[in-house]
């Protein structure tokens, strides 16, 4: 059984409720059908119930009538998610009024309402909105998982060399959202991408390796002479490995690595022996955001990799976001992802 199907599995062995917000559009419809249809997970269709119904005879969906549909415009929940919505954003000015307006009209607060009073698991969305629209409402209403303070995005990287990683699987972050981590974010993300492999890949021992262009003081970061500040990310990347060991004694974690050190066991027995990590890594985490980007997408491209993701972590309840160019099976299987997250979510609540 390969990785997606492994997610399906554990996906349909304990659903979640999962809100689709962007419910009106065709992907996301003909998604929820083959969703309902295989009994993945209990959904929650955000958007004007007769669009739905036409769309849905239109396009031959059978299985939507399984779906809860959420009407925005006659909500019977409004008025309590409009009062939440105020109280959580009041020091920021927030009025009831206000709050109102957003739930009613915007369908990723009204998702991420539903969610933060305890009627749903997870959301996902992105075939019509911008990353930005998809996580704004989630950090304001969800916020961030306790003890963490960075959202990044994780990529599943599922490649056809078996003898690296998880059996050829590597997990890489941040590949998705925050640019230059510091280390304390770094650390952060260490952490949480590690989470995605338990969680999504089903790693049941995550060893995380803290890429650099140095293995193990082979390179020194050079100094700003004014300031002495490392030009470079050695020192960041060391700084993060440490800070790791002190805030989570039980990740598996070193560094700093080269890519080959963390992956080839020839490669980290010569540059780094003695490492527990070196040449056995399966979670790998990037120094900043322009590393993680093009990396995933090399590997894809030019070694035939498949890369499933981004898939956001850090947040409280998990909150995914598409790429508006996305199938309907990368909805599908997003579905089963955010639920194996929602699944994790609640173990660790």
């Amino acid at each position: 059984m390969g990785l997606l199907e492994q997610i399906v599995a554990r996906a349909k062995a304990d659903k979640q409720r999962i809100v689709l917000p962007e419910a009106e559009e065709e992907r996301t419809l003909k998604a929820a059908d083959k969703v309902l249809a295989d009994d993945l997970a209990d959904l929650i269709l955000i958007g004007n119930p007769e669009n739905i119904r036409k769309e849905a005879e239109a396009w031959g969906l059978t299985h939507l009538d399984k779906a809860t549909i959420v009407d925005p415009r006659h909500c019977e929940k409004t008025e309590e998610y409009a009062a939440v919505l105020a109280e959580l954003r009041k020091k920021k000015g927030m009025t009831v009024d206000q709050a109102r307006e957003l739930v009613t009209k915007n369908n990723l607060y009204l998702g991420c309402m539903i969610i933060k009073t305890g009627d749903a698991d997870g959301q996902i969305s992105g075939a019509l909105s911008t990353t930005g629209d998809t996580l704004r409402p989630a950090l304001q209403i969800i916020k961030c998982a306790p003890g963490v303070s960075c959202v990044s995005g994780a990529m599943l990287i599922i490649t056809h060399q078996k003898e690296y990683g998880e059996d050829g699987i590597v997990v890489m972050g941040d590949v998705a959202v925050t640019p230059n981590p510091t280390a304390d974010q770094l650390a952060q993300i260490a952490y949480t991408t590690a989470q995605t492999a338990h969680s999504v890949a089903g790693f049941s021992d995550p060893r995380v390796a803290m890429l650099s262009f140095s293995t193990k003081g082979s390179a020194q970061d050079a100094k700003d002479k004014e300031t002495g500040k490392s030009v470079y990310i050695i020192d960041k990347v060391l700084d993060a490995t440490r800070i790791a060991h002190e805030k989570y004694p039980e990740l598996k974690v070193d560094g700093e690595l080269q890519a080959d050190a963390a992956l080839v066991p020839a490669v980290g027995s010569k540059k780094a022996p003695g490492s527990d990590i070196a040449g056995k890594a399966n979670v790998l985490v990037v120094p900043n955001l322009e590393v993680g980007n093009i990396g995933y997408k090399l590997v894809q491209r030019l070694g035939n990799a498949l890369a499933i993701g981004p898939i956001i972590q850090g947040i409280a309840r998990p909150v995914n976001d598409l790429s508006r160019g996305c199938s309907v099976d990368d909805i599908y299987y997003m579905v089963a992802i955010t639920a194996c997250q929602a699944q994790d979510a609640k173990a660790n609540s």
